[in-house]
């Protein structure tokens, strides 16, 4: 899902593609790189996409594909700036967003009663912001905790989704939240988190909880 000043669908198809090349082209040569749930620690050289997610993988403790959504987004995301204002890239739950003003997030979080019902407000995405959210009851990513949704903040998209899975990854029952914040906020480059599990939630850092009015879960 892609918002922009005008329509731009001929670049974004192009720039996605571009980034599905490099990324398939260096599995090609290092094919352990779509399996390893490990950081990277082979050959690093590679097109930025690519760097992007090893980057990414290594400073959260995770595989470099942990990250392929988000880096991809904010791909798409920056090549589209080159003609838009403001841009809203979505990939699958990975955000990458740049806006004039404060937006605000609805946190999808599967069945549990919170899902919709509580939006993320980020005060300014100027220069370009990653919204990346991981859940262990939705969607087809791995991820071997049990919250329902994990979203993390951070300058870098890619940096994003590798650190939600990551934090998701600790969040075995409700007593694993705040462990997992805990672990998330030494992660470098991470300025929020928010985490859900059933009916229990846990914030931290540069973001503001706030209802949605309306919204079904």
């Amino acid at each position: 899902m892609i918002q922009a000043d005008r329509l731009l669908d001929a670049p974004a198809r192009e720039q996605a593609m571009a980034c599905r090349g490099h990324i398939e082209g260096y599995i090609k040569q290092y094919p352990d790189f779509v399996t390893t749930l490990v950081p990277w620690n082979k050959q690093a050289f590679g097109p930025e996409v690519v760097r992007d997610m090893i980057l990414a993988g290594n400073a959260a403790g995770v595989g470099p594909m942990a990250a392929v959504a988000g880096a991809v987004a904010e791909s798409v995301g920056r090549r589209l700036l080159e003609h838009s204002q403001q841009v809203v890239v979505e990939n699958g739950g990975d955000v990458f967003v740049k806006t004039d003003d404060p937006i605000v997030a609805g946190l999808f979080a599967g069945k549990s009663p919170l899902s919709m019902k509580v939006g993320i407000r980020v005060p300014n995405s100027r220069d370009g912001i990653g919204m990346c959210t991981s859940s262990a009851t939705v969607g087809h990513s791995l991820s071997i905790g049990s919250a329902d949704a994990v979203c993390v903040v951070s300058r870098s998209c890619a940096l994003a989704d590798a650190a939600a899975t990551a934090i998701g990854n600790r969040v075995r029952s409700l007593r694993g939240i705040k462990p997992a914040i805990d672990f998330g906020k030494q992660i470098t480059g991470v300025v929020g988190i928010v985490v859900v599990v059933g009916r229990e939630m846990g914030a931290w850092g540069q973001v503001e909880l706030v209802p949605l009015k309306g919204k079904k879960g």
